[in-house]
């Protein structure tokens, strides 16, 4: 079974920091752009940051200068550094991965989410 897991959220006061993990397992032949979103309560789900396969990155303007993206390929992992946490970083975060899985070919996946609450 193919799958995203995500890791690292919490409760933080703001200014502070936390790692996001997401792991991807399965028959994976090869994993493609990954990302992560975030939706807070009663907002639509929005992009936080990409990452290729190359390593290219790309991040919102709200979160430039403070979150970074990377991924560790040999791991099938993608991580999100989060510094200089603000209550408006509240939100459940998701990992999204498009994956090539043998036999099937390309597919996108999302993770379950992990909630992130920055208090002030």
């Amino acid at each position: 079974q193919v799958q995203l897991v995500e890791s690292g959220g919490g409760l933080v006061q703001a200014g502070g920091s936390l790692r996001l993990s997401c792991a991807a397992s399965g028959r994976i032949f090869r994993i493609n752009d990954m990302g992560w979103y975030r939706q807070a309560p009663g907002k639509e789900r929005e992009l936080v940051a990409l990452i290729t396969s190359g390593g290219r990155t790309k991040y919102a303007d709200s979160v430039k200068g403070r979150f970074t993206i990377s991924r560790d390929n040999a791991r099938n992992t993608m991580y999100l550094q989060m510094n200089s946490l603000k209550p408006e970083d509240t939100a459940v975060y998701y990992c999204n991965a498009e994956l090539n899985v043998y036999n099937s070919g390309n597919a996108e996946y999302w993770g379950q989410g992990t909630q992130v609450t920055v208090s002030s």
